[in-house]
């Protein structure tokens, strides 16, 4: 798979300084969790599944995540278990005949209900699990999450020479987590758990609907989940313990729960903090009219902004039009790819700072060195933007948004 690969050559060359790279489920863990960008979750019972991955059918789609717990009933699991099952085998055989070329199989995931569930479906879809990425843990916690591993360990060790590894990606989404007064040593305790299993452990994902729901919550269309108070100090928590440099896990963003056509049918909403508006609409090169002080990006754009300003890289959606909007957000500017390589390159410790090749600003080698590692793997998968491009057009270039 590769980014943005939608775009003519003539398209690529105006719009990126250095092109997004190929990956695959076969690529190193590293670039694979910056990679997961806007995860499409998909229920599990959907019957287009298969067709639409072989077929290309969804634009822009790079991972997919098959879900078998809150989209499906209760009394759909057993048929959704068995459709999983078909799904993966179609996929399989596509591969094998040619129909389906290796580089451009999605990353593909399943979001299972249960560790029992997560083993059950290992011994019935072993001979087609090398077209799986991972699994997704729902709801996780020190005491399931254990389990899950441990059959993610043992499945990995009996795999095939030469297939690829299958990784897990834990939801934190639990009353534990969200209420004060056990959240922290809860999230200590999973940490201690994660780096037991570090390998396998390709990303942290937050699952915000699941917070919201113990409070009697849903936010709103026109505000981010950083506007609620109670999601956003757990938020930040969860990144102080698993965004730590030291650490290097990668966090997901949480859901947006609304869908739209497309982008530019996001209604713009009030922007009340000045600081957001004044940098965030400039450096998004909109025109000027779309950041009167009245007026702002929606709220889905600006949520995908504070997820990338508080380290958080990619996020969970629900819709195919929303895919494009994350994935673009992730690029990396010009500016921002040469103050991470300059950054880079002075790092020897012969120098402490230098000013920036934009002279806008100090880069210090010690305290930006982990910025500038992030930046670089970022710039990989998502590409360089070229000097004067802005992350809209990307937007523009494929029919997104009408500015």
């Amino acid at each position: 798979m590769r980014y943005f690969v939608e775009l003519s050559e003539e398209e690529e060359r105006n719009l990126f300084y250095s092109p997004p790279v190929s990956f695959t489920n076969r690529s190193p863990k590293e670039e694979l969790a910056y990679a997961l960008g806007a995860a499409l979750y998909m229920p599990a019972t959907r019957t287009t599944i298969a067709s639409e991955i072989i077929t290309g059918k969804l634009k822009g789609l790079i991972t997919a995540i098959m879900d078998l717990e809150d989209a499906v009933g209760d009394l759909q699991v057993e048929a959704a278990e068995a459709a999983v099952v078909q799904h993966l085998a179609r996929i399989a055989m596509a591969l094998e005949s040619g129909l389906l070329m290796h580089d451009r199989l999605p990353l593909l995931f399943i979001r299972v209900r249960s560790a029992e569930q997560m083993k059950r479906l290992l011994e019935q879809v072993h001979d087609s699990a090398h077209v799986l990425t991972g699994f997704v843990f729902p709801k996780f916690t020190p005491d399931n999450g254990s389990l899950y591993f441990e059959i993610l360990d043992c499945f990995n060790r009996g795999r095939q020479q030469g297939e690829p590894p299958l990784y897990g990606m834990p939801v934190l989404e639990t009353a534990a987590i969200i209420y004060r007064e056990t959240r922290h040593q809860v999230l200590i305790d999973t940490k201690s758990l994660l780096d037991r299993y570090r390998p396998y452990v390709l990303n942290v994902r937050i699952g915000a609907t699941d917070f919201s729901s113990l409070f009697g919550l849903r936010r709103s269309p026109e505000l981010t989940v950083y506007d609620i108070a109670a999601i956003r100090d757990c938020i930040a928590d969860i990144v102080n313990v698993f965004g730590r440099a030291e650490d290097g896990y990668v966090i997901s963003g949480p859901v947006w729960e609304y869908f739209e056509s497309g982008y530019d049918r996001f209604a713009l909403a009030p922007l009340r903090d000045a600081v957001l508006r004044d940098t965030l609409l400039p450096e998004l090169g909109l025109p000027h009219h779309h950041y009167r002080t009245e007026d702002g990006l929606s709220a889905f754009m600006r949520e995908i902004w504070l997820d990338k300003e508080n380290g958080i890289i990619g996020k969970t959606v629900i819709h195919p039009s929303q895919l494009r909007p994350v994935q673009a957000m992730y690029a990396v500017t010009h500016e921002e790819y040469a103050d991470a390589c300059a950054i880079l390159a002075n790092s020897d410790g012969s120098i402490g700072v230098i000013k920036s090749e934009y002279a806008n600003k100090m880069n210090e080698m010690k305290p930006h060195y982990h910025w500038a590692r992030k930046m670089v793997t970022r710039a990989k998968i998502y590409g360089v933007l070229n000097v004067q491009q802005r992350y809209t057009a990307l937007f523009r270039e494929q029919g997104y948004a009408r500015l």
